[in-house]
């Protein structure tokens, strides 16, 4: 078993090797050269200043960093989709940060940088959360212009939001380090509060070529919307700074200031570790989680004290329910159970499947936590409904609404850990994106697809061969095995966590021994919002 264990301790630091090795191409943004041009305009990269922000001795949870990644290519690729951002403590205030970074592309918007930006935003509203915006942008990023600017999701949403958040009484407050440009003017000026860097911050509608194009005007930047015309004359900016330092050190004094939020009361007791040694979580998920492993292993290696009360122990043993506490906060854990069980009347059942008892089961928890105020974690390791006629008969799909229906009008705050499978419908019965999780993770063992990669690649294939040879064309067992493994290949590229969170579909993609942090972080962030309407589950049939 130690072997065993041992093997799949080194498969996962493999994949936590690759994901670092990630990680470090995106940290340097658009290259050394564009950081060392920012770094001669006495201006400093969005990390930089995110970091001098925020509380010394605390974290910066960062997310959407793979945004973007592997996309754009032919337009010289956007890392982190052109923003930094993430979830930080200034001044004791926990808040959503947002940085444009300026060494890509001059910081103009691509479309991955407006579904960031919404996304965060939608963390801010959702949590109740301050908004501080670090604004260095050129605009739109032009080339693209028909895919960012006009739609509901698109940039326009962003100004939209801002009004809705100020009417919802969430702080926000502009810090105008660059070019502030065109659309992406309205943004500071809808904010709270607007401070401007002196010789490097300026807004307006249209710069001095456009302007000299429009009606024949010359005038230079600064003259045109610089921090001492928007200080003085427009009336635009509140405040002013000869460098980015102070700058940055006067959000810090509006945020001290802040009145205390109320809350929505979570139950959290003293933090207490796990009675398990951290690292043991790499040894749990075999490599290519190609072997089943008893997910209560990995719960108790999460929650405090190893302490996992479970809900319904003997029935629907597909899925395992129950409540713990994870650094102090109570949640009820709903995780799918990936060992080969027998069932109450003594069949056996798949693991990672979801059968008729454990979606009924899980439905039935969901309701109890949204009854008693408990915060959710789905831990989500899912191939999916079992299918065939015995489940058919019995009403999985009944089953499988009454689990969707629950989770699709739970009140109470989700979070989402994509840990290995996460399949067709239990996706979404194991809330997946398309289930307003607060916040949603993916280990590296992730995949996420309609179906596994083999069960799709031999459909596709039976699907194309069945059309060539309806068209009288023959193919050989070699071609047949050439087209396989291309459909195959391909599939397996997009079911990828990087895949996934490139596009935002995850937030983020963690260190297994970052999990409890944050799902920690994201109880915080969910605190601060003391609204919760009434749970109601709608229409279900029993």
């Amino acid at each position: 078993m130690n072997i065993e264990k041992n093997r799949n301790e080194d498969a996962m630091k493999l994949l936590l090797s690759d994901l670092k090795k990630r990680r470090e191409k995106i940290l340097v943004g658009g290259g050394k050269k564009s950081i060392d041009k920012q770094h001669e305009k006495n201006k400093w990269t969005p990390r930089e200043r995110i970091d001098y922000l925020i509380d010394a001795g605390t974290e910066f949870l960062e997310i959407g960093s793979f945004a973007g990644y592997g996309m754009y290519e032919e337009q010289g690729g956007c890392p982190a989709g052109g923003t930094v951002a993430g979830i930080g403590f200034v001044s004791g205030r926990q808040c959503v940060i947002l940085a444009n970074d300026q060494t890509v592309k001059a910081g103009a918007w691509f479309p991955i940088t407006g579904k960031k930006n919404l996304r965060m935003q939608e963390i801010a509203m959702e949590n109740h959360l301050p908004v501080i915006y670090l604004v260095d942008s050129a605009g739109v990023f032009l080339p693209m212009q028909d895919e960012i600017f006009p739609d509901k999701e698109h940039f326009g949403r962003i100004f939209r939001n801002n009004a809705r958040m100020s009417a919802m009484g969430i702080t926000q407050i502009a810090a105008v380090m660059g070019p502030c440009v065109a659309g992406g003017a309205y943004l500071p000026i809808m904010s709270d509060e607007t401070l401007m860097v002196e010789g490097n911050g300026s807004i307006f509608l249209a710069g001095p070529y456009l302007v000299k194009a429009a009606i024949g005007e010359d005038i230079d930047a600064e003259t045109l919307g610089g921090a001492e015309t928007h200080n003085a004359l427009s009336g635009i900016a509140d405040y002013k700074f000869p460098t980015e330092k102070e700058c940055l050190d006067h959000i810090k004094k509006i945020m001290s200031k802040l009145a205390d939020s109320q809350q929505a009361g979570f139950n959290r007791t003293q933090p207490k570790a796990s009675k398990k040694a951290p690292e043991e979580i790499y040894s749990i998920l075999a490599e290519n989680n190609s072997k089943p492993y008893d997910m209560r292993e990995l719960i108790t290696a999460l929650v405090d004290d190893s302490e996992f009360e479970e809900f319904k122990a003997e029935y629907g043993k597909t899925i395992l329910c129950g409540y713990a506490r994870i650094e102090g906060w109570a949640v009820g854990i709903v995780a799918n159970q990936r060992l080969i069980v027998k069932s109450k009347r003594g069949e056996m059942q798949m693991g990672g499947v979801i059968y008729n008892d454990s979606a009924d089961k899980a439905a039935r928890f969901i309701m109890n936590c949204n009854q008693k105020k408990i915060p959710l974690v789905f831990l989500q390791d899912v191939t999916g409904f079992m299918v065939g006629s015995r489940s058919e008969h019995a009403g999985i799909i009944k089953d499988g609404a009454k689990l969707v229906n629950a989770v699709a009008n739970s009140v109470v705050p989700k979070i989402t850990i994509i840990v290995g499978n996460s399949y067709g419908a239990g996706n979404y019965a194991m809330c997946g994106k398309a289930y307003d999780p607060r916040f949603i993770y993916a280990w590296p063992t992730a995949k996420i697809a309609v179906m596994g990669g083999d069960q799709a690649a031999k459909t596709l294939m039976q699907i194309q061969v069945a059309s060539m040879k309806a068209k009288g064309e023959e193919i050989t067992p070699e071609q047949e095995k050439q087209v396989l493994q291309s459909i195959k290949q391909k599939y397996d590229e997009q079911t990828t966590p990087y895949y996934a969170a490139s596009r935002l579909w995850v937030d983020e993609i963690i260190d297994p021994l970052q999990t409890r942090r944050v799902i920690a972080t994201g109880i915080e962030a969910a605190n601060h919002n003391p609204e919760m309407p009434v749970f109601k589950t709608g229409v279900i049939q029993t």
